[in-house]
């Protein structure tokens, strides 16, 4: 005859069980003292090299001032050059230009806001978080999370400056035969399309 088994043993058992920390969960990591002065120099070293980005960081918002500079000139070129045609002289035709002149400004700003988006993003990722956009404004472009993030918020605005070096290339397009219209009809279609599923990515945003 087997000994009776006692009616609380699998319930300590499995309260010791419940009680035991996971094996799965990564060791703590080492307080300063616990450390030894070479592991601390070099780890301090190292969290430190994250600094390099700045690299990155400073001329990427140079580059960025700079174009926004660049299409702030365009810009202001134009509006001169309307002045001069409606208030001086009308005899240079300006409306075949206008138009190009203005998309190709359009599309420098955007490429200005890639470089600005790159460069605070990367800055806040691996440097330090920017405190006042994400007290002010949660959902600010500059406020990533990881390096997907940033990548997918840069892909939309280089997506659409893709668009604006389509229309700038349109507007230019002079049709000779009905195929060539046809084709710009399908290239229309496909940009819509693309333009649809990107969409259908970022529904909840």
């Amino acid at each position: 005859m087997s000994d009776p088994v006692p009616p609380n043993s699998s319930s300590k058992s499995s309260s010791v069980d419940s009680a035991s920390p996971p094996s799965s969960l990564p060791p703590a990591p080492k307080t300063p003292l616990e450390q030894s002065p070479s592991e601390r120099r070099i780890e301090t070293a190292l969290w430190n090299s994250r600094f390099l980005v700045m690299l990155a960081v400073v001329p990427s918002l140079l580059g960025s001032l700079t174009l926004f500079i660049v299409g702030t000139l365009d810009i202001l070129k134009v509006v001169g050059d309307v002045l001069r045609y409606y208030l001086i002289d009308s005899s240079q035709d300006i409306h075949d230009t206008l138009v190009p002149d203005i998309i190709i400004a359009v599309d420098v700003y955007l490429i200005a806001i890639v470089l600005l988006i790159f460069g605070l993003g990367i800055y806040r990722l691996f440097v330090s978080r920017i405190d006042q956009a994400e007290a002010r404004y949660p959902k600010h472009p500059f406020n990533v999370g990881s390096l997907d993030q940033l990548k997918d918020k840069i892909a939309r605005v280089v997506i659409l400056a893709v668009i604006i070096e389509f229309f700038r290339a349109v507007v230019d397009i002079r049709f000779t035969t009905p195929l060539e219209a046809i084709y710009l009809a399908l290239s229309v279609l496909a940009l819509a399309a693309a333009i649809y599923l990107m969409s259908l990515g970022h529904k909840d945003e």
